[in-house]
């Protein structure tokens, strides 16, 4: 069995078990999505990008 880093989307801390230590939430595989040219998606993402960087400012 191969053990894979986990990250917790609460306090935003890596480790190697499936819960936090320190908040006792669930952790997720900090993965990125698989790559790939008809990427349906990616018009969202881009306009979601967007958005961010206009509240902040930076666009």
């Amino acid at each position: 069995m191969t053990k894979r880093i986990h990250k917790c989307n609460s306090c935003q801390e890596y480790t190697m078990k499936e819960e936090c230590s320190k908040c006792k939430s669930k952790t997720v595989l900090p993965k990125p999505p698989k790559f790939s040219l008809n990427d349906k998606y990616a018009h969202l993402r881009r306009k979601v990008k967007k958005k961010e960087l206009t509240e902040k400012g930076l666009y």
